[in-house]
């Protein structure tokens, strides 16, 4: 059995694995863990399970410790030193006119890299900068461009809602959205209030999607004539919020019925009746016709056997021909 904990290296960032080495650790306490490119200091997120050995991820490393005052105090040094690098790096974008945005500036742990995440709406050739950093600071660069929703991420802010951005307080991975979620919720597509601080659609939309779409199963659709306990008539308007619905009746009112109105013994469907078919007109009685039309529009049928019988007299008398001149020759000789 192998104990292992989850933690995270960034508030509502993606969680990693990493074996707990026997160390008795609780949520929220900071451990320095090796990772691929170095180490760093990471957040216990939850409590050291057990699972067999073959179920273990690949490439299992372990907690080197737990942090001491000394390593927080040297992370606390290190946001400091973040601070001015990111204000030495932007004064150069500026100098050098590069169309780029600097973001964020990342000290690891042991100072042996600096990361510059930077967003751009193509490819930026940052060769010169990263001289300048590294001939300032002694350690080695790495550009790394990110995209929007993850400059909203790690910037972080408050919404529309006047609450912190959810992808930055506890939403790890970013979900898909698309305008189908604000159509179906019944919401205005203004770009304005259905976008986020990133200026994609917010996430948000996914949150009650799946919940809309069952309920909205349950209700009639606009345009259908239905009949429950309230009232009978056409279908204009669905309330999902309020499991309700809006019926227009013949005499020209609205009724708001509810779904256990629906839902009752007296709330059959009614069929819509089949559109009128238009009155075929009656069909023209023909006149018969007279002997000299009946002799000018002669079948061709007649024809045809006319000729067929003159093609069988020739050919009979070709054939009667060939019999006199055989039985000539057989008395000559």
């Amino acid at each position: 059995m192998i104990t292992i904990v989850k933690v995270q290296f960034h508030t509502a960032e993606k969680l990693y694995d990493f074996n707990a080495a026997g160390f008795e650790l609780t949520p929220g306490d900071r451990v320095i863990v090796e990772t691929e490119r170095g180490r760093s200091m990471a957040i216990v997120v939850t409590e050291p399970t057990q699972i067999p050995e073959e179920l273990a991820p690949e490439g299992l490393k372990g907690i080197l410790r737990k942090a001491t005052d000394q390593d927080i105090e040297a992370a606390n040094k290190n946001r400091e030193r973040e601070q001015e690098t990111f204000d030495f790096c932007q004064q150069k974008i500026i100098e050098r006119g590069m169309d780029m945005k600097l973001v964020k500036v990342e000290y690891l742990y042991d100072n042996s890299k600096a990361i510059f995440y930077f967003t751009a709406d193509g490819r930026v050739d940052f060769r010169d900068l990263v001289k300048d950093l590294a001939h300032q600071f002694h350690t080695r660069i790495e550009m790394r461009q990110i995209g929007v929703r993850d400059e909203a991420k790690m910037v972080g802010g408050i919404g529309i809602c006047g609450r912190e951005l959810c992808c930055a307080s506890f939403l790890r991975e970013f979900i898909p959205v698309s305008v189908k979620m604000a159509k179906e919720q019944g919401l205005a597509l203004n770009p304005v209030k259905i976008s986020g601080q990133c200026g994609r659609l917010l996430c948000c939309l996914g949150y009650e999607f799946d919940t809309y779409c069952s309920i909205r199963k349950e209700l009639p659709k606009c345009g259908k004539h239905i009949s429950c306990k309230k009232a009978e008539g056409e279908v204009i308007k669905v309330d999902i919020l309020h499991n309700s619905f809006t019926l227009k009746t013949n005499e020209e009112t609205e009724v708001i019925c509810t779904l256990n109105d629906l839902k009752g013994e007296e709330a059959p469907e009614i069929q819509q009746k089949p559109p009128k078919q238009e009155e075929k007109p009656s069909p023209i009685k023909e006149e018969p016709l007279l002997k000299s039309q009946e002799q000018k529009g002669a079948p061709q049928k007649e024809n045809d056997g006319k000729q067929a019988n003159d093609r069988n007299r020739k050919r009979n008398r070709h054939r009667r021909r060939k019999k006199d001149h055989k039985a000539d020759t057989k008395e000559t000789q």
